[in-house]
């Protein structure tokens, strides 16, 4: 997954001062040079095959005083929240003007970059691949999406109890599934993997609940199984785990290799032993989050919010916001496996830092 360039250290000693100087403080107009930076330590690293690569070096002068900045993100209780209001506040603390609107998540964010109403968003990799190609939720191709860099992974959990008996997606035949909110980025997996297991929404009496309703639901014996997709713990599922005998289904075999191979933003991967009630590791699938962001927003801005995100003060704060992203936003982790291009501007901010950009 690190796909990581030998800097020689007389590049980085000369590059890395340069590259945050704009960052530090939150002035109105900046100029900044942006290279390697403090927190691309791992970029000295060998890469897998051996070879090595400068960073470049790109002037950029940007008013951020004048440039306003949205982050979309999420409902106020998930994680997409307080971790897109981290980026605004590295962004505004920089001197860009901020905002962090909540929204319904990864479709709403996905229409509302697509409408210019927002900057930057945080979506589900599998909703803004449909998006991109025009399929599933989306009736047409949206070929202008961009994105900006990957994010974390979002774990599929499918949840019950023991009391319902259900120990395989199979067993969600005839079964009162939470399958997420309409169109939500739940609800979008929940749909590929009763296809990926020959099945569809009619062999459940499935209910259109975001997992937070559907297992306070199962709770009161109304509900039978939810999925959830976020990263790893969930507290709602946490919560259910502490207070009842949950069960984590699996998903694995041939519905998960149908699945992947399908829908190849989907890997396989577990959710690891006593994340939550689970004495084992547990099948699963996980899908990325990525950062989208506005196709008009010009290549040296953002080259240079990219710079500022990457900056000691502007990588602490996002780390802070959240436990997922402390273990999971960091600049070694590269681009590759992003499914769309990636903005003009982005691109050459990853070059220039030594990481391959395959989708451009």
């Amino acid at each position: 997954m690190r796909l990581v360039k030998r800097i020689t250290a007389a590049a980085m000693a000369l590059t890395m001062t340069a590259a945050l100087a704009g960052c530090g403080s939150s002035s109105g107009s900046t100029s900044t040079t942006a290279a390697a930076d403090t927190t691309a330590a791992a970029v000295t690293e060998k890469a897998a095959d051996g070879s090595s690569a400068e960073a470049g070096s790109t002037s950029v002068s940007i008013d951020r005083a004048k440039e306003f900045v949205t982050v979309a993100t999420g409902p106020t209780s998930g994680i997409y929240y307080p971790i897109g209001g981290a980026f605004a506040t590295a962004l505004g603390n920089a001197g860009y003007k901020t905002s962090a609107q909540a929204t319904g998540a990864s479709v709403e964010n996905i229409n509302l970059i697509l409408n210019g109403e927002a900057e930057l968003a945080i979506a589900m990799q599998d909703s803004v691949v449909q998006a991109y190609e025009g399929f599933g939720a989306f009736e047409k191709a949206e070929p202008d999406l961009r994105a900006m860099m990957r994010l974390w992974p979002n774990y599929v959990q499918l949840v019950t109890v023991a009391s319902t008996g259900i120990k395989s997606v199979e067993d969600l035949k005839g079964k009162r599934v939470g399958i997420g909110a309409p169109n939500s980025g739940v609800e979008l997996n929940a749909r590929m993997i009763y296809e990926a297991y020959g099945m569809t929404y009619e062999d459940s009496d499935v209910d259109y609940l975001s997992y937070g309703e559907a297992i306070d639901q199962m709770k009161n014996g109304q509900c039978d199984a939810a999925f959830v997709t976020s990263g790893l713990p969930n507290a709602t599922v946490s919560e259910l785990a502490f207070s009842y005998d949950m069960v984590i289904v699996p998903i694995d075999g041939e519905g998960r290799d149908n699945l992947i191979e399908k829908y190849p933003f989907f890997s396989a991967s577990t959710i690891p032993a006593n994340t939550y009630n689970n004495k084992e590791d547990v099948e699963s699938v996980f899908v990325y989050n990525i950062m989208l962001v506005n196709k008009d927003v010009s290549d040296d801005m953002v080259y240079d919010m990219l710079d500022c995100i990457f900056s000691d003060d502007g990588i602490a704060t996002i780390k802070a916001s959240h436990n997922t992203a402390d273990k999971n936003i960091d600049v070694s982790f590269g681009v590759d496996d992003v499914k769309i291009p990636l903005h003009d501007g982005a691109a050459k901010w990853w070059q220039d830092h030594g990481y391959e950009t395959p989708q451009n």
